[in-house]
């Protein structure tokens, strides 16, 4: 175990080490696509060499052992965006006589894969794709390079320059809007009669780039010799000498919030604590210094993503951020429309907004509003069936607040697309290959070292329950393996505080087993002795379950007090402790007898009785008088609640009688849905259980208020915050769509993926298919429009027939929209 520890000790250290001094731009992975196309431009001064002859060498050392370059998932497998990149990657060696066993090795992978690939946009293609794979394959056969598909593909590659035709025909180069990728952002796809020199140089940022895009950059180049533009790739050349990113430059805040994002979906947060305060405080900073906000020219989608990151992780990190930092869209009518007309460009982004949304305190309208949007954008977006759905149904239907983060940390160390950061020009921005081996390494480690600890302690507890009598009482409910699992994979900011978690799992299964006694088999007379006895502490006269109920606490309290004597010397809270639990077993006593004698108590009484009932103050207060800094004295057993616990109480209850109304009903038991009715006779059950969730959903909010701002209102630290909202979380995950704390099998799958499987991390590889070549017949054929051949003549520079290096040349050309 020690030696455990100390590995991943060191990995985190070494990872830190990498980091120091970190230049931001190292976590994003190059872009192939963008980097091959540096690649291709020839020297100014000797146009039989390149420009830029380190990117060559970068394609020569950099293409996978499957034979493709660019974008690959997770676990090192190709995306379709790997297609182009490969393309172009290939006429660019093909182009300077060089890696010819590459470039075969290249054709074998899109001989064997290219199908499989391209079956992801059979039915849906984005524009993005529709306008460059069909430009690489025009590419590739212009500098005699025959790249061979599939058979089968080439129904595919004919709906692609379908789509390609219907984009170039709605869409102008050159649009008025400045917030939107314009075609004119993939000027080097774009065919040569669709866009003027003059329309080029108008459209050359200020630092000589084309949208900030290296590959449109070098194009812009090609065709104009705009020296501003050289100077921009020389740059890029400068500062990127292994491979140029996706655009230059990025945002690097953008970059720190991912780093942020990515370390903790990981599970990864605890180990790096102090970087991360640094990068969430120099984000918050900027933020405050930003007078006025400056959208990039075509970066809509790419701001959007960050600032509704940002507002998740500063708000979760306890800053006082507004949703105004990222819902200024919804006041954009056109913004609006064109995120709802392009759902591959904006998908990404959108889900961070929904995400946000989740974390909406009490009268913030347009966070209700940017949820409503974003909602129904992405139900929209899963009903179009575009692309991999996983993320986006979790998100839908598996709301946050349910979600444990144990094992959502498993998840996303499973999800083959966790290396994603944000949606680019042509492809995704990934975490370069070295921090993502090196992370995922991490985490893998970090969560199996975690499942041994789970699986030891489980087994301790399942000891500590047959010593006590308490595994086997012959009624009611055993839950030892259930609570233990909602504490162990909720409560993730403790990794190591073992204490912490068998202590509140211990008191869970006291809760479970005294609520049974109260409810099904105790006597009246065996409920006021053992109320009676917790209230003196003393359990003369008690005998049967009542005592062995009575035991385990009493055991677990001498447990609790001893633990915190030796912790802070003289301070002895086992007083506190005690009038604690004599609070509940009171409230289950008179809830017992309203049920006996047929009382219907008022809502208000009821409320405050069963908030008590209910029992999480039980847990959540004992448990943080061992956090750092501990809970006060004071605070375990106050006059008054905390605000904050006094909410999950109330919570807690709500929640347990939405989803068993039916059960209690059937019991003779009192609910609110019930008494809500009494109270309201013109509601019938479906208003009641409405009204009951309306209300959830604002006390939500509020609970939510309390844990993530510190308003000075409150003397509780973060961790004991955290753990009342672990606490929250888990009660809603029990009870969220049904009652799965009272089912015996619903739960098994999960506690398993938590505690004793280990992770999957293999995902099925991609399989050959017979191919055919595409020639220049076939090519004809895939991009003939309507029966009809469409011919252009156009004025432009070929990238393979420069003028030393740059200029015009005229060329008539024949093509079907594009390059041939």
């Amino acid at each position: 175990m020690e030696s455990s520890l100390s590995s991943i000790q060191t990995r985190v250290e070494n990872i830190k080490g990498f980091s120091s001094n970190f230049d931001m731009y190292l976590f994003v992975n190059p872009s192939a696509y963008d980097t091959a196309w540096l690649a291709i431009i020839p020297d100014s001064k000797y146009p039989s060499q390149p420009m830029f002859k380190s990117y060559l060498d970068w394609l020569l050392n950099n293409q996978n052992l499957e034979g493709f370059w660019g974008e690959s998932d997770t676990f090192g497998k190709p995306t379709i965006q790997a297609l182009s990149a490969t393309i172009v990657s290939m006429v660019a060696l093909k182009k300077w006589k060089t890696g010819a066993s590459m470039i075969q090795k290249g054709m074998s992978f899109i001989d064997a894969n290219g199908e499989k690939l391209l079956n992801e946009v059979k039915e849906n293609c984005p524009l993005w794709f529709a306008i460059v794979f069909p430009a690489t394959l025009e590419l590739a056969e212009e500098i005699g390079l025959e790249v061979a598909f599939p058979e089968a593909a080439l129904e595919i590659i004919s709906y692609i320059s379908r789509c390609r035709e219907s984009y170039l025909n709605k869409e102008e180069a050159v649009g008025n809007l400045h917030y939107y990728p314009q075609l004119l952002s993939y000027l080097e796809a774009l065919p040569r009669c669709y866009v003027s020199e003059e329309d080029i140089s108008n459209n050359l940022s200020k630092d000589g780039s084309m949208f900030q895009s290296p590959s449109a950059s070098a194009k812009a180049f090609m065709v104009t010799g705009n020296q501003e533009c050289l100077t921009y790739l020389q740059s890029l050349a400068q500062k990127f000498p292994n491979g140029v990113p996706q655009a230059y430059p990025m945002d690097e805040d953008h970059i720190k919030l991912c780093i942020v994002n990515q370390l903790q979906k990981l599970g990864l947060g605890e180990n790096f604590v102090g970087e991360i305060e640094v990068l969430l405080a120099e984000v918050y900073r900027n933020y405050n210094e930003q007078h006025s906000w400056v959208k990039g020219s075509n970066m809509i989608a790419t701001q959007l993503h960050k600032d509704s990151l940002a507002f998740q992780l500063l708000r979760m990190h306890g800053y006082k951020i507004s949703p105004s930092i990222f819902c200024w869209f919804l006041y954009d009518d056109k913004i609006r429309d064109e995120i709802e007309k392009d759902y591959d460009q904006f998908s990404s982004a959108i889900l961070n907004v929904y995400r946000a949304s989740n974390l909406g305190f009490r009268e913030e309208y347009e966070l209700d509003e940017a949820r409503s949007f974003s909602r129904n954008f992405l139900h929209k977006f899963v009903s179009a069936g575009n692309g991999d759905m996983k993320q986006i149904e979790h998100e839908l239907n598996i709301p946050w607040f349910t979600r444990l983060d144990h094992l959502e940390h498993r998840m996303w160390i499973e999800e083959k697309e966790a290396n994603v950061l944000w949606k680019g020009k042509a492809s995704y921005n990934r975490i370069s290959h070295h921090y993502n081996n090196e992370l995922l390494q991490l985490a893998i480690q970090n969560f199996e070292f975690k499942q041994s600890i789970f699986k030891k302690e489980l087994e301790e507890l399942k000891r500590w329950t047959e010593e006590w009598g308490i595994s086997n009482m012959g009624f009611g409910r055993e839950k030892t393996t259930y609570c233990y699992f909602a504490v162990a994979a909720s409560t993730t900011f403790i990794p190591h505080d073992s204490y912490i978690r068998m202590l509140s799992a211990k008191s869970g299964i006291i809760i479970t087993v005294a609520d049974d006694f109260f409810d099904m088999i105790g006597s009246s007379t065996e409920l006021e002795a053992l109320t009676y006895a917790v209230g003196r502490w003393d359990s003369k006269g008690l005998s049967s379950h009542s005592k062995t109920i009575f035991d385990a606490l009493d055991n677990l309290v001498s447990e609790v007090n001893g633990r915190y004597l030796l912790q802070e010397g003289t301070t002895d809270i086992s007083r506190s402790l005690q009038d604690l639990w004599y609070e509940t077993f009171l409230a289950w006593l008179i809830e017992a007898k309203w049920s006996r004698n047929g009382d219907t108590p008022s809502m208000d009484y009821y409320m405050k009785t069963s908030m008590t009932s209910i029992a999480t103050h039980n847990i959540v207060l004992p448990a943080s008088c061992f956090l750092k800094p501990i809970l006060p004295k004071e605070k375990l057993r106050p006059i008054q609640y905390e605000s904050l616990t006094k909410l999950l109480m109330i919570l807690s209850r709500l929640l347990n009688d939405v989803l068993s109304y039916q059960k209690e009903k059937e019991d003779g038991k009192l609910n609110s849905v019930f008494l809500n009715m009494v109270e309201s006779p013109e509601l019938d059950i479906e208003d009641s259980i409405a009204c009951i969730r309306e209300t959830i959903g604002e006390k939500r909010k509020e609970f939510f208020e309390h844990v993530m701002i510190d308003d000075g209102l409150s003397d509780l630290s973060k961790p004991t915050k955290l753990l009342h909202l672990s606490c929250f979380k888990v009660f809603q995950m029990f009870y969220n769509s049904k009652n799965t704390f009272d089912s015996d099998t619903d739960m098994v799958e999960n506690i398993n993926k938590a505690i004793y499987l280990p992770v999957s991390r293999t995902i099925k590889p991609l399989s050959p298919r017979p191919v055919i070549k595409l020639n220049n017949q076939n090519l004809s054929s895939v991009y003939r429009s309507n029966n009809k051949r469409m011919d252009f003549t156009a004025h432009q520079v070929s990238p393979f027939a420069l003028i030393n290096g740059y200029g015009k040349v005229f060329m008539p050309m024949k093509i079907g929209l594009g390059f041939i």
